[in-house]
C-alpha cells in the first residue's frame, strides 16, 4: 500500500466511525449513485422551459389587469414574485409599462402547459430514481398526470400563503424586525410547502415521516436562495454589455434554477439515507460496506420493468478473485 492510499484509507476509517461525517458522505455518494447531476440538469431544463412561458403569460395578464391601477401594480411589486431573482427586478422596472396581448396570452398558456407538465413529470421521475423504486412498481401516465395537477394547486396555494404571510409580517413589524420575521416565516412556509410537494411527488409506499428531515433542511435553503438569489447570480451579469446582457441574464437564471434543483435533490437524498440508514459508505474499495452493497443492490433492482422480469444481485468476496476460482475449478477436474 503506497502512502497516498494509506492516507485515504485512514481518512475513510475515520469518517466511517463518526456518524455526522458518515451520513454526509452517504448523502453525497447516494447522489452520485443516482446520477444526481444529470437529474438536476433535467429539472433545470424543464423549469426553464416552464418559466419563460410563465413570464410571458404573467406579463400579458398584468398588462390587462394592472393598466391604470397603481395600487395593484404596487401589490405585484411587493408580492412574493418580486423576490424571484431576475424576474423580480424586471417586474420592479417594467410594471408601469406592461401592456396586454391576446396572441401572447395564447402562446403563454400553451407554452406553460407544456413546460409545467414536463417539470412535474421529471420531478416524479426524479423522486422514483432517488428512492430506487423498481420500474414495474412506478405509477402510470394518468396517475402521474393527476399528481401533476395536484402539485400545481399546492404550489399556487403556497405562493398565495407566502405573499400573505410576508404582508402580515410587514404590517406587524417594522425595520430589521420585519426583515428577520419575514425570513423566518418564509423558511417555515417553504419547509411546509416542500413537505407537501415531496408527498405528492414521492411514491406512496414511502411514509410521510421519512420526508421530514430533508424538507426541514431545504426550507431555509430555499429562503436563502430567494433572498440572496440576485447576489448568487450577480457574477454572471457583472461584466455583461448591452450586446451580451440578455445571454448573461439567461445564464444567471439557469444557474439559479440549477441551485434550486441541487437543493431539492440533496434534500431527497438526505431523506433516503436517513430512512434506510445507508451509512457508513466507503470512500475506497474494496471492501464494500454493508450500506454500499444495499445501495448498489437497490440501484440494480430498480431496473425491473416488467412483472415477468426478476433480477438477482450477488457480491463476490474480494479475497477470492475470479481468476483464483477458475484455477481452482480446473484443478478439481
Amino acid at each position: 500500500m503506497n502512502p497516498a492510499e494509506h492516507l485515504i484509507r485512514a481518512v475513510d476509517r475515520a469518517q466511517q466511525r463518526r456518524t455526522a461525517l458518515a451520513v454526509g458522505v452517504g448523502v453525497v455518494k447516494k447522489y452520485g449513485d443516482d446520477r444526481g447531476g444529470l437529474l438536476a440538469a433535467l429539472i433545470t431544463y424543464y423549469a426553464f422551459v416552464a418559466l419563460i412561458p410563465l413570464l410571458l403569460l404573467l406579463s400579458t395578464v398584468l398588462g390587462f389587469v394592472l393598466h391604470g391601477h397603481p395600487g395593484a401594480q404596487r401589490a405585484v411589486v411587493d408580492s412574493a414574485l418580486a423576490d424571484f431573482p431576475i424576474i423580480g427586478d424586471q417586474l420592479r422596472q417594467n410594471v408601469h409599462t406592461i401592456q396586454g396581448s391576446g396572441l401572447a396570452l395564447v402562446v403563454g398558456i400553451l407554452g406553460l402547459l407544456y413546460g409545467a407538465l414536463g417539470i412535474a413529470q421529471v420531478l416524479q421521475h426524479t423522486m422514483a430514481e432517488v428512492w430506487n423504486v423498481p420500474g414495474v412498481k412506478r405509477p402510470g401516465y394518468w396517475p402521474r398526470l393527476a399528481r401533476s395537477l395536484v402539485l400545481f394547486a399546492v404550489l399556487g396555494t403556497g405562493l398565495i400563503v407566502a405573499t400573505a404571510a410576508a404582508s402580515l409580517v410587514t404590517i406587524a413589524l417594522a425595520g430589521s424586525g420585519a426583515r428577520i420575521g419575514a425570513l423566518v416565516l418564509s423558511a417555515l412556509v417553504n419547509a411546509a410547502l416542500c413537505l407537501a410537494c415531496f408527498r405528492i411527488l414521492t411514491p406512496q409506499q414511502i411514509a410521510l415521516r421519512a420526508l421530514l428531515p430533508g424538507c426541514a433542511i431545504a426550507g431555509p435553503l430555499f429562503t436563502l436562495l430567494q433572498a440572496f438569489g440576485a447576489v448568487l447570480v450577480a457574477h454572471e451579469l457583472r461584466h455583461a454589455t448591452e450586446v451580451y446582457g440578455f445571454f448573461a441574464t439567461v445564464i444567471g437564471l439557469l444557474s439559479w434554477l440549477y441551485l434550486v434543483a441541487q437543493v431539492t435533490l440533496y434534500a431527497a437524498e438526505t431523506n433516503v439515507v436517513l430512512a434506510r440508514r445507508l451509512w457508513p459508505r466507503s470512500l475506497v474499495q474494496p471492501p464494500l460496506t454493508e450500506s454500499d452493497q444495499r445501495v448498489l443492490e437497490s440501484v440494480t433492482l430498480q431496473e425491473e420493468r416488467r412483472p415477468e422480469q426478476h433480477i438477482d444481485v450477488a457480491f463476490e468476496d474480494p479475497a477470492h478473485s475470479p481468476a483464483e476460482e477458475e484455477d481452482g475449478s480446473k484443478g478439481n477436474r
